[in-house]
């Protein structure tokens, strides 16, 4: 089995047909799905959120067989994504897309189950001390997109389980946590 640093890639990454989008309806709908789940999967090994189509992307070429995806077929497994509410593209020309191998609501338990699990109620955390401090190392949480935590923050506020406080510049925006 192939390799892309640590994460094992599966069998069909060494297809060379699956490089291509495929014609036939079924054999298509196949193709997309084993795709949006190596995509996901491997963007949440490697905590990756943003896919940029302008850029090289590891899981969109194989140099052991000579393949690389079109940017059609690129457009089409994120585009699989989004529709199902696992992906959002971050501008309007499609070329960047936010990966969400959490949705925000799962993101939002994740959170909760963090504070929960570190006895946080009624503490203050600042939101960088969420994506990188020294509590979060080793937990989901670390290195978490600031759009989707705060996102995912929101979603807390809205069921009363957090406050966010706005701080001076970014790095001193806080939640004050009451699970």
């Amino acid at each position: 089995m192939q390799k892309l640093g640590d994460f094992k890639l599966p069998n069909f990454f060494n297809y060379p047909p699956y490089f291509t989008l495929q014609p036939v309806r079924d054999t298509r709908e196949k193709q997309i799905q084993l795709w949006k789940e190596l995509v996901l999967e491997f963007c949440r090994s490697q905590k990756i959120f943003i896919i940029s189509l302008e850029e090289d992307f590891p899981l969109f070429s194989n140099p052991t067989i000579e393949r690389s995806l079109s940017h059609e077929a690129k457009e089409a497994f994120l585009s699989a994504l989004v529709a199902e509410g696992r992906a959002e593209w971050i501008d309007k020309g499609h070329k960047k897309c936010l990966v969400l191998w959490h949705r925000i609501q799962d993101w939002a338990d994740i959170i909760l189950n963090f504070a929960k699990d570190n006895g946080l109620e009624d503490s203050v955390m600042t939101v960088e001390e969420l994506r990188s401090g020294v509590e979060s190392r080793g937990t989901e949480l670390h290195g978490i997109d600031r759009t989707v935590l705060m996102r995912a923050l929101k979603v807390l506020e809205n069921k009363g389980k957090l406050a966010i406080f706005k701080g001076t510049s970014t790095d001193d925006d806080g939640v004050k946590f009451s699970v």
